[in-house]
């Protein structure tokens, strides 16, 4: 009977036999202890807000020289007929409305800023209003006529506005400072939303 140490082949069976290969423990992934879940997730209905529409900075410019021109000339009456008649102390007269056209110049711009306009699919949004703010909803089916006008100032600075005219005064409204072809334009899209409304379609 022959006795010997077992080769390196039998040794190295026997070894993985007695002792199963050691695995490494999985690393913790964070995909994987997230609980599943097997509720759907719940969607919020879209909330559509309105595209809003300014209006263009030619209204800003008439307005302000309309300010220029009444107001400029108002402070330099006051400050020369009492300096030139009176004493010059007078002329601190002109300071009031030299500070009224101050304050004039910055309320029209933000006067100006406040004003946009939204159409939606059944109504016409219309917002403006700096301490006050205001906001107007012109439904199209009870629009009766709507009418784009300019007069001679708004023609040099090439201005128009439209005017809604509905079945209650109280919802009558009007855009101010357009441009002539935007005006047409929008009074061409709401007269036909309004007889297509009207007509309940």
């Amino acid at each position: 009977m022959e006795t010997g140490s077992p080769d390196d082949t039998g040794a190295a069976d026997t070894t993985d036999a007695a002792h199963p290969a050691r695995t490494e423990p999985k690393r913790n992934d964070p995909a994987q202890n997230e609980p599943e879940q097997n509720e759907p997730a719940r969607t919020e209905p879209a909330r559509t807000e309105p595209v809003w529409t300014g209006l263009p900075p030619g209204l800003l410019r008439m307005r302000r020289l309309l300010l220029v021109v009444w107001l400029g000339l108002l402070t330099v009456a006051a400050a020369l007929l009492p300096g030139l008649f009176l004493a010059p102390l007078w002329a601190a007269l002109a300071l009031p409305p030299l500070a009224l056209l101050v304050w004039g110049w910055v309320m029209l711009e933000r006067n100006w800023r406040s004003w946009r306009y939204a159409e939606r699919a059944d109504d016409l949004l219309i917002s403006r209003g700096v301490l006050w703010r205001e906001e107007t909803v012109v439904p199209y089916g009870r629009m009766q006529l709507v009418e784009v006008t300019s007069g001679p100032v708004e023609r040099h600075f090439g201005l128009a506005s439209v005017q809604l005219h509905t079945a209650a005064a109280a919802t009558d409204a009007t855009i101010p400072g357009l441009d002539p072809a935007e005006a047409e334009r929008l009074r061409d899209r709401l007269t036909e939303l309004g007889e297509a409304r009207s007509a309940g379609l």
